[in-house]
Formats: C-alpha cells, sequence, structure tokens
C-alpha cells in the first residue's frame, strides 16, 4: 500500500482548520512536567483524509541543538490542548527527554522516522500496518476534545 502523502497545512490553499477545532498554530507545547517545549509553528495534514497527523513544534532555544534541528513532529493523537489557555500538552515528553526525541528536518517524511518518533514517545508503532494513521497515536479526537462545544 501507498504511504499517504502529507503536506503541511500552509501549502494547501484551498485548506484550513475545521470551524470547530482552534487553529494551535502559535500555541505553546508544554510537556509532563509543565515548561515550556517549543510552539506550534504548522501543521501537517494528510489532505486526502482531510485530517492533522502531526504538529511541527519549533523548539524553544533553550533545546536548539544546531540551526537545522530546532523543530519536532509530534503525531496529534499524543497531545492535548487545554482547555481554558493555548497551550498543548504532551504527557510524553518533558525538558530532558525532548532533547534525545528525533529531529525534523523539513524533508520527506518516512514510515522509518515516524516509527523513530513513536518510539521515542513510549509507544511500539504497528509494523507494515496498511493503516498505519488509525493508531491511537494519530486521533485527534483526543487532541479536540476539552474545546469541544458542548
Amino acid at each position: 500500500m501507498e504511504t499517504p502523502v502529507l503536506r503541511r497545512l500552509r501549502d494547501l490553499t484551498d485548506f484550513e482548520v475545521a470551524d470547530d477545532n482552534p487553529d494551535v498554530r502559535g500555541w505553546t507545547v508544554r510537556g509532563a512536567d509543565g515548561q515550556a517545549l517549543g510552539t506550534v509553528h504548522e501543521l501537517i495534514v494528510e489532505p486526502e483524509a482531510l485530517k492533522v497527523r502531526y504538529l511541527d513544534v519549533e523548539l524553544d532555544s533553550r533545546f536548539h541543538i544546531n540551526e537545522h534541528e530546532n523543530h519536532i513532529l509530534l503525531p496529534i493523537g499524543v497531545a492535548a490542548i487545554d482547555a481554558d489557555d493555548d497551550n498543548v500538552f504532551v504527557p510524553a515528553l518533558n525538558a530532558e527527554s525532548v532533547l534525545n526525541y528525533p529531529p525534523y528536518i523539513e524533508i520527506q517524511i518516512t514510515r522509518e522516522y515516524e516509527e523513530a518518533m513513536l518510539r521515542a514517545l513510549g509507544q511500539e508503532p504497528a509494523a507494515n500496518n496498511p493503516r498505519f494513521y488509525e493508531q491511537e497515536s494519530f486521533s485527534d479526537e483526543s487532541f479536540y476534545s476539552r474545546r469541544k462545544a458542548s
């Protein structure tokens, strides 16, 4: 099965964040310890499925290993938005573990890179799964659930 095409939201002129979901670009990303890890820089979407798959996070300057390794990708299902403030929480990361997370350089996202990310988050990727993005790690339900209109 062919790997789905992933694109940056800003490159898709006819796409936007769904009306009932906040656009989290620019929001602070916080780890399990509550410390700011960085800011949501971009949303990586699978246009065919009309789903956000990753958050492109620009790390705070204190984490910059070098100028080319200052971004990470987070599967949307491992994060959750704050009910009140403009924060994104990632319980599986903290200020220490983010330093061992695979950096994201804006290149083609390979399955090997995706699996390395999941392992860095303490999850075992479902190898050779034709429905890779149906794993819990990629579910946007839990991500947006705190902000849904009741």
